[in-house]
């Protein structure tokens, strides 16, 4: 294979000067721009202030500002650990059965229709990006086989950053709009009115469940959607995660579940996503799969993690209330009722990029551009200074 931009001549010198014609093949590779979480973390490591805040992280911060483990979580990994029973070995390409089936039925019932009627599958994914990434492989290879679908891709507005990359690596150029979070904390009534205008417009759903629990504190009530969805007999592909909820943050536990029209159609699918799978990353790690799968499956395990995760969510709440009420009595402009009207890890602020780049600039409190702010970083250390910041945005003049 000769090297592109080389040409050698009788010396052995290439014409770029570079004896032996040992020119990086890499020479012409450009740098990639950094992604929008790499370079907010950038700055904030980089910033020497004290009272610095980072407002942006997708983790689970406890009060202390540390990245939190459920004891349970903890204590089943020490047992796994230690089971003599278990061997190291390479789970198949969808990876580990149980999970699959935990994971399937926690996002749509154990009694779903179309679990009785076999025209569902999941595959385990190495995370939250490699489950958006398959499906959207999936329906890529919809595109070039049928007609039925062929783009475009809607995103909502303002979402992850990295969805919009994840569909164009996977060949989809077609993106009118650039993850979650978009703030919409949507009624079953407004969700019924969603799916009604996806039959009528033959849309395809792909849901998203990056925090299955961790909006209401309810792993049912938190995939409603979901399940209103498969009830409607719409085709649906779901992203799924479990690394917030169990904490298991190096672990990247990822699950795409597709729910099909029928049943006939399960095999053919299923053997393109194998295909695909293979060609990505053949199999995923185990670990914290069988973790997820040891909770879910046994309903002592499930009773506590459940407690678990509801105090992480009446916490967040909280913080949420005192951070509108510390708001209101500053006198900061706007109404605030938004913050309690959401649910979740991420809250949607509402300040535009402008008052961000001051947040971060004049008072070195790092949101993402959209607005958005991790709320279980907001502690009792840091929750004053954070909402006279916000004051001061909306109210120094830019």
């Amino acid at each position: 294979m000769s090297r592109p931009g080389s040409s050698v001549d009788e010396k052995g010198v290439n014409q770029n000067g570079d004896p032996g014609g040992h020119l990086s093949v890499f020479s012409n590779t450009h740098t990639a721009a950094l992604t929008t979480e790499i370079r907010l973390l950038s700055a904030f490591k980089r910033d020497t202030q004290a009272r610095k805040v980072y407002l942006a992280g997708r983790e689970y911060y406890s009060e202390e500002g540390k990245t939190f483990e459920p004891h349970l979580v903890g204590k089943i990994k020490q047992q796994l650990s230690a089971d003599p029973t278990l061997h190291p070995e390479y789970p198949s390409s969808f990876g580990l059965v149980e999970f699959i089936r935990q994971a399937t039925q926690v996002a749509l019932g154990r009694s779903s229709r179309a679990i009785v009627e076999n025209r569902v599958f999941g595959v385990q994914t190495p995370g939250f990006n490699a489950a958006v990434r398959l499906g959207a492989e999936l329906l890529k290879h919809l595109c070039d086989v049928s007609a039925a679908w062929c783009g475009p891709v809607y995103l909502s507005f303002p979402c992850d950053d990295s969805l919009a990359s994840i569909f164009q690596a996977a060949g989809i150029q077609d993106i009118p709009s650039a993850h979650y979070p978009t703030g919409a904390d949507l009624s079953h009534n407004q969700w019924a009115v969603i799916a009604e205008l996806i039959m009528r417009r033959r849309l395809f759903p792909f849901l998203l469940l990056p925090a299955q629990a961790l909006c209401y504190g309810d792993l049912e009530r938190d995939a409603w959607p979901v399940r209103y969805f498969a009830s409607q007999g719409i085709e649906v592909l779901c992203a799924q995660s479990f690394s917030h909820c169990f904490g298991l943050y190096g672990e990247a536990v990822g699950h795409l579940l597709c729910i099909l029209k029928h049943n006939s159609l399960l095999l053919s699918v299923q053997s393109q996503a194998d295909k695909i799978v293979r060609s990505l990353w053949a199999q995923p790690s185990v670990g914290g799969a069988r973790v997820v799968a040891t909770v879910l499956s046994n309903s002592a395990h499930l009773v506590e993690w459940q407690g678990d995760v509801k105090r992480i969510v009446e916490r967040c709440m909280l913080i949420r209330a005192v951070l509108r009420e510390k708001l209101r009595l500053l006198g900061t402009p706007g109404c605030w009722d938004h913050l309690t009207q959401q649910g979740g890890l991420f809250c949607c602020t509402g300040l535009n990029g402008q008052q961000v780049e001051f947040l971060s600039n004049c008072r070195h409190v790092y949101l993402l551009p959209s607005g958005c702010l991790n709320v279980s970083a907001i502690n009792s250390r840091n929750l004053d200074y954070i909402a006279e910041s916000i004051r001061l945005a909306l109210t120094t003049s830019l």
